[in-house]
């Protein structure tokens, strides 16, 4: 659930980010009073956090293709 949740905030980070550069609009900058508000701050670091978080998706084996290939391993 942790990796959803991380993943869900990565996305919504990367799309405020994509908006910035394309745009120069940051939507949490622009929904919290400016990008030095305590909220936006608080929301650009828990995005930083998920992004550590993610690192280890990197590192982790796939529980659903590991079952996956299991599964086909002892019907063959």
């Amino acid at each position: 659930m942790m990796d959803r949740i991380a993943l869900f905030i990565l996305l919504v980070g990367g799309l405020n980010w994509g908006l910035v550069g394309l745009f120069q609009f940051d939507v949490i900058a622009w929904a919290f009073g400016g990008s030095a508000s305590v909220v936006s701050r608080i929301l650009y670091i828990l995005v930083a956090l998920a992004a550590i978080w993610c690192i280890s998706l990197f590192f982790r084996q796939n529980e659903v293709l590991e079952t996956n290939n299991n599964h086909r391993e002892i019907n063959n």
